[in-house]
């Protein structure tokens, strides 16, 4: 009964005309919107709506909250959920928005949040997860990812990949699959890069992902995530396996989008 109501709220909610403003600011904060074909726009539009108006914002920082930050911010968390069977992120109640790169305020955990980052210490940052907990985001970091959105680098493809990971109740760099075909294909193809950015970035050598996915298994699928969508072209060709996996978990083909559109990477 309860899901109910929820499933007519959001009716209403995706009912409600997207506004001309809005669509200004994915036209302007965020480069993959572009690629998208009209149906994959309206989709991503209706899934912005519901998780504007269900999630809790918060400013920090001196940041007052606005609907360029909440939607721009929300797109991108949005994207990786376009194919996806999900429930709009029900591991994030809140969203917290800092203004610029910050050394976050250690605060206490609630009893059943985990943090990827050691609780005890203060860090920069520009984004944090916590498990069954918010997820913070430095708006800065995320205006310039969304705008340069080939660069390898988007902070809430992160942050939100990161939440995909949690879902089963851990943040191992293995979200929820259809079945045990798929884990086994995805823990060997996941294993092996992981392995091979590792030694790499332990050697020196140059990498097409970003060494920090060499950390342990849950940034690697959240550098990856990165990478897919923002230069899936680079990936398919330097890890096939890797772009095939994650392609069939997103079910989405950016490879194919850059290449509709001339894309360089």
């Amino acid at each position: 009964m309860f899901q109910w109501f929820i499933n007519r709220r959001r009716s209403k909610l995706t009912a409600a005309p997207f506004p001309d403003a809005w669509e200004d600011i994915l036209e302007r904060n965020m480069g993959h919107y572009r690629l998208l074909h009209d149906a994959e726009r309206a989709h991503l539009r209706s899934l912005i709506q519901v998780f504007i108006a269900e999630k809790h914002w918060e400013g920090a920082g001196g940041l007052v909250l606005n609907d360029e930050i909440r939607v721009t911010i929300a797109a991108h968390a949005c994207l990786l959920l376009l194919r996806l069977s999900h429930n709009y992120y029900r591991n994030v109640e809140t969203v917290i928005v800092y203004p610029s790169t910050v050394v976050a305020p250690r605060r206490k955990p609630g009893f059943f949040e985990v943090s990827l980052e050691p609780l005890e210490e203060n860090y920069p940052i520009v984004g944090e997860a916590f498990q069954q907990g918010p997820v913070i985001i430095v708006w800065d970091a995320a205006l310039q990812g969304g705008r340069q959105s080939e660069s390898g680098h988007n902070v809430v493809y992160h942050e939100f990949a990161h939440k995909l990971d949690m879902l089963d109740g851990a943040a191992d760099g293995t979200p929820p699959l259809k079945d045990r075909a798929k884990y086994r294909d995805w823990i060997k193809t996941f294993s092996h890069e992981y392995l091979r950015l590792r030694r790499d970035t332990e050697k020196g050598r140059q990498t097409f992902l970003d060494a920090y996915g060499a950390t342990n298994e849950a940034e690697f699928f959240a550098v990856a995530t990165e990478h897919f969508f923002e230069q899936p072209l680079i990936m398919e060709k330097n890890a096939p396996e890797l772009y095939r996996r994650l392609r069939e978990y997103y079910g989405q083909d950016p490879a194919s989008r850059f290449r509709q559109n001339n894309c360089a990477v």
